[in-house]
């Protein structure tokens, strides 16, 4: 019986490996640009870390976890990294060294939801936390990065999407104004908004249940209820994008998934993923790191989904992977034990050799590293090995020329084949 993989849980081969190896590569160079350092955080954390940081009332928490009983501790598969980058912020004390911190990481995360195009269950981000600045300049600064980051993977059509949810000082005012609203939708509303409706009212504005987001297309906006302060400081983001020449679309709809953002939230989206059309997403976070037993420091951050991020990159299907650098193809034993060596000491040296180790013909060998792609190749045999002198060929222009063994070596490391 074939064994299969997990449901929800996909392989990244050969050919499409490379997209994300691109795409990592390029968040580490910006990311260094603007003085993030990386961070890698566990994959399995206690499950409170999670339900204290997220929201009982999100779906998450609720139903798409993967958490099990390890004796006396419930465990939890990360489905986000924010909460584990603040974790380890808070538990090794890094703001008593200095307290603002530019993080960024890389790696899967894990939410029991139904597969879909860009949405698996075994998922991966990269994101980043600013933590230690209250300013709205940091959250632009946030936003610039991630301009600079699709720029630089060549991401085209993505739009910025940009609210701010107030603080603590303005929110409740709105959520009671929000909550009387919402009684009166209540028939129209689904079963699941009108749960959790009392405890915490903006999530309705997220549900994306047909029939909610039209029985709400109404509802009060909570950019007229925001506070001098929280006001002042989201036209600064605004104006810090206008200056940085930063398009966006205000939607007071946003409010996200999870309860820990206040104030700027943001998202990049795509119309060309379909209904999950989110790239990247984020936001302050002000109150966390105290929520999980640090000192009252601000934090804004935000998570890129490599899935989504990598299809809208080249929908196409993925592409070879590729070849070596120098295919040797042997005839002989003795010409074999001549090449093994030479072989291995190119590839110490960073040149990207293949080598066959059953004895095929010269012919067989010779389609091998065209399947291969190889970019030039090597052919040895026990009669050059008398002639002191090998055949180096170039498998895109078919050109080939007689070498000395004495100086292959070099000559192949001075030319850096391919």
């Amino acid at each position: 019986m074939k064994v299969t993989a997990v449901k929800g849980f996909s392989d990244v081969l050969p050919g499409e490996v490379e997209r994300w190896q691109f795409v990592e590569e390029e968040a580490r160079r910006v990311f260094a640009a603007y003085n993030f350092a990386e961070i890698r955080i566990p994959i399995l954390e206690k499950t409170e870390l999670f339900s204290r940081s997220l929201g009982e009332t999100t779906d998450i928490v609720e139903k798409e976890m993967y958490t099990f009983a390890d004796q006396d501790t419930l465990l939890t598969l990360r489905p986000e990294g924010t909460a584990g980058v603040v974790r380890a912020y808070v538990e090794s004390e890094m703001y008593k060294i200095e307290p603002v911190r530019k993080l960024y990481y890389m790696g899967p995360m894990f939410r029991r939801e139904r597969p879909q195009k860009g949405r698996m269950r075994q998922f991966h981000q990269i994101g980043a936390e600013a933590l230690g600045r209250s300013d709205p300049w940091i959250d632009a600064e946030l936003l610039l990065l991630l301009r600079d980051f699709f720029s630089a993977v060549d991401l085209k059509g993505a739009t910025l999407q940009l609210n701010s949810l107030g603080d603590g000082q303005c929110r409740p005012k709105y959520r009671a104004q929000l909550l009387e609203f919402l009684k009166e939708k209540e028939p129209l509303l689904c079963a699941n908004c009108r749960r959790r409706m009392e405890r915490n009212p903006l999530r309705v504005l997220d549900c994306k249940v047909p029939g909610c987001i039209e029985a709400t297309k109404d509802a009060p906006s909570i950019l007229d209820s925001l506070c001098d302060p929280c006001r002042a400081h989201f036209e600064s983001v605004q104006q810090s994008l206008r200056q940085a020449g930063v398009s966006y679309v205000l939607n007071p709809r946003m409010v996200r998934g999870l309860d820990y953002y206040c104030r700027t939230t943001f998202e990049w989206t795509s119309d060309q993923l379909g209904a999950q059309n989110t790239v990247a997403a984020g936001g302050r976070y002000d109150g966390l790191v105290q929520e999980l037993g640090g000192p009252a420091i601000p934090g804004v951050g935000f998570a890129i989904g490599v899935e989504r991020l990598t299809l809208l990159l080249r929908p196409e299907e993925a592409s070879e992977p590729d070849g070596p650098s120098v295919y040797v193809v042997w005839v002989g034993a003795q010409a074999r034990d001549w090449a093994f060596p030479l072989v291995c000491r190119l590839r110490r040296k960073g040149v990207s050799v293949e080598m066959d180790g059953e004895e095929r013909s010269l012919k067989s060998q010779m389609r091998r590293a065209d399947k291969l792609r190889a970019k030039s190749v090597l052919i040895v045999g026990d009669n050059e090995l008398q002639k002191g002198r090998a055949v180096l060929r170039d498998m895109a222009s078919k050109q080939q020329e007689e070498i000395s063994l004495d100086v292959m070596e070099a000559e192949l490391l001075a030319r850096r084949v391919g």
